[in-house]
C-alpha cells in the first residue's frame, strides 16, 4: 500500500483533572523528522513519543502538538495558598519601610498574583508518572491512527494516478518499439532515392558501400537496449506501488533512470515521430516525478 506524506490526526482524553489534546500533522520531507511541542514538565516523555511516531512513519516531517487544560471540575478545586499571601504582604511592608513607597494592596490585587490560588488534585486520586506516560501513549496512538488513515487514503489516489501515467508510458513505449525497425528502412529508401537523384553516370553505384552505410546508421540509431531497460523500470515502478514498503525514494531513482534512457533515445533517433514520442514521454515523466514526490 502506498502512503502519502501529508496527513492530519487529532484526539483528546481526560485524565487526572486535565483535558489533554493531541494534534499530529505531517508534510513532505526527504527524511523522517519529528517535532514535538508539549508542556515543559512532560518533556521527559519526548524520546518515548518520538520513537512511537517513527515506528509508524518512515518519511516526512511530523509535528506533534500536545496541550492540556484543567477541566471545570478541576478549576473548582483551586484553594488559597496562605503562605504565598503572607509572603506578598510581608514584601509590601518591606517596600514601604525601606523605600517609602505608599499605597495599599487590595483584595483583587492579591488574588491576581501568581501562586495565590493553587490547583489541588483530589486527595482520593493518585496520579503517577506512569499513569501519564500510558495516557500520552494512548492519546498519541489514536491521533496517529487518524493521520495514517488520511495518508493511506491520499496515497491510494496518488498510486492510482501514477498507475495510469505508467500505462500511458507503456503505450508510448509500444509505439517506439514498433517504429524503431521502420527508421532504418525509411533511411535506406531515402538514401537510395537521394543517390539516384545525384547520379549522373560519372561515378558508379557500389552496393557494398551503400550496405555498410546503412549498417553503420542502424547501429548508431539502435534503441533496443534503452527500450528494454525502460520496460524493466515500468515493471519495477508498478511493483513498488503495490508493495507494503515506502516507495518514494526508490521511485525517484527509477524516474531519474527513465529520464536518462529517454534522453538517450532522443539523441540516437533520427526520426521526427520518434523525437515527438520522446518529448511526450519526458513530459509524462515530469508529471510522475511531481506526484511521486508526495509518496512516503
Amino acid at each position: 500500500m502506498s502512503f502519502s506524506m501529508t496527513g492530519y490526526g487529532q484526539s483528546s482524553l481526560q485524565f487526572g483533572g486535565y483535558k489533554i489534546t493531541f494534534e499530529v500533522k505531517s508534510v513532505n520531507n526527504r527524511y523522517c523528522e519529528v517535532v514535538l511541542r508539549m508542556p515543559r514538565d512532560w518533556t521527559i516523555y519526548e524520546d518515548m513519543l518520538r520513537r512511537q511516531v517513527q515506528a509508524h512513519i518512515k518519511r516526512g516531517r511530523v509535528d506533534v502538538i500536545i496541550n492540556r487544560e484543567h477541566t471545570e471540575e478541576a478549576e473548582l478545586a483551586q484553594v488559597l495558598n496562605r503562605s504565598a499571601v503572607r509572603s506578598y504582604l510581608k514584601s509590601a511592608e518591606q517596600l514601604q519601610e525601606e523605600f517609602g513607597i505608599q499605597g495599599e494592596l487590595l483584595l483583587r490585587d492579591i488574588l491576581s498574583m501568581p501562586g495565590v490560588m493553587e490547583f489541588k488534585e483530589d486527595t482520593h486520586v493518585s496520579v503517577l508518572d506512569q499513569d501519564f506516560k500510558d495516557i500520552l501513549e494512548q492519546g498519541l496512538n489514536q491521533s496517529l491512527e487518524a493521520l495514517l488513515e488520511m495518508r493511506a487514503r491520499e496515497g491510494g489516489f496518488l498510486a492510482a494516478d501514477l498507475g495510469r501515467r505508467l500505462n500511458h508510458l507503456e503505450e508510448l513505449h509500444a509505439e517506439m518499439a514498433a517504429l524503431a525497425p521502420v527508421v532504418v528502412n525509411e533511411y535506406r529508401e531515402k538514401l537510395r532515392q537521394r543517390l539516384s537523384m545525384l547520379s549522373d553516370g560519372t561515378f558508379p553505384f557500389e552496393e557494398h558501400k551503400f550496405g555498410m552505410e546503412i549498417a553503420v546508421f542502424a547501429d548508431r540509431c539502435n534503441i533496443d537496449e534503452e527500450l528494454t531497460r525502460l520496460y524493466s523500470h515500468f515493471e519495477q515502478c508498478k511493483a513498488l506501488l503495490k508493495g507494503s514498503e515506502p516507495a518514494g525514494r526508490k521511485l525517484d531513482f527509477l524516474i531519474q533512470e527513465m529520464n536518462r534512457e529517454t534522453n538517450t533515445i532522443g539523441s540516437k533517433c533520427n526520426h521526427l515521430t520518434l523525437v515527438n514520442l520522446t518529448l511526450d514521454m519526458k513530459a509524462e515523466l515530469e508529471k510522475i516525478r511531481e506526484q511521486a514526490a508526495n509518496l512516503e
